[in-house]
């Protein structure tokens, strides 16, 4: 008994200390994205996160409670928040803060109430899915996101206008990390594909199709931004069939002027 108190006593001694210093390392961080979050989300969102409406009763900046570190991470980290002012959708623009700071803020929002937390490396990046099931997982991918995306986003991603001013935004060029935080917290009219809709490995399997686009080439020639068939057929109006009616045009012209010189 006194060997296992002794035991006991010094474990204790040797872990205590690490792990008050790691939770005063995370308040740090979390006062310090409290600091950021004053200066730079308050004003919309309110000094404690619990959102701002306006006079009319519409939603000024919605409540963070809940949100979760991830969808911090993704709104400040593609440059969408902070807004440079109120519109139907908040634009990708230059990120503001650094890495840094957007760690700070994502553990001050984390910290208002539990939600989706910033994804490891292994649940996003398709690298990390062995050579001989790389393909297979693509296929997959294809048709989770042909059944569930691409009435937003476009067949090949490259996203299309919504109704009242909003659009779902291509993904091309967009990293892994922030696709998976898009899919897991649905940032403004993308619904949220919990677990249990698509299982994590079918959100990497979809990140995977998404970026074989990357190194697939345009068999077809121009992609003309892979928009379908209005820019296709838009073309083909516009530069085929008016070509060949400026060709019936000259041709008709020709013809006039070659009568009129044979009869005088």
């Amino acid at each position: 008994m006194l060997l296992g108190l002794l035991m006991t006593g010094g474990a204790y001694a040797a872990l205590s200390p690490a792990q008050a210093s790691s939770e005063a390392s995370d308040q740090s961080t979390v006062e310090q994205g409290r600091q950021l979050f004053l200066v730079g989300c308050a004003s919309c969102h309110g000094k404690n996160g619990e959102g701002v409406s306006t006079q009319n009763g519409t939603i000024y900046g919605p409540p963070l409670a809940g949100v979760g570190a991830a969808a911090v991470d993704f709104q400040v980290g593609t440059g969408r928040m902070p807004m440079a002012r109120p519109g139907q959708q908040a634009p990708v623009k230059d990120v503001t803060y650094s890495p840094a700071e957007i760690e700070a803020l994502a553990a001050y929002v984390a910290s208002l109430g539990p939600g989706p937390a910033v994804p490891q490396q292994s649940a996003y990046d398709p690298s990390t899915i062995p050579e001989d099931e790389l393909n297979d997982s693509i296929v997959r991918g294809g048709q989770f996101f042909r059944t569930n995306c691409t009435a937003c986003h476009n067949f090949a991603g490259s996203g299309g206008a919504l109704p009242q001013g909003k659009y779902a935004p291509s993904l091309n060029g967009v990293t892994p990390k922030h696709i998976y935080e898009a899919l897991i917290t649905g940032p403004q009219q993308m619904p949220v594909f919990s677990d249990g809709v698509l299982k994590p490995d079918e959100k990497r399997d979809i990140i995977a199709y998404l970026k074989s686009f990357d190194e697939t080439p345009n068999y077809g020639g121009a992609s003309l931004g892979n928009y379908g068939p209005v820019a296709e057929g838009a073309f083909a109006w516009l530069v085929g069939i008016g070509a060949c009616v400026g060709f019936a045009v000259w041709i008709a012209s020709h013809s006039v002027r070659s009568k009129k010189g044979t009869k005088a």
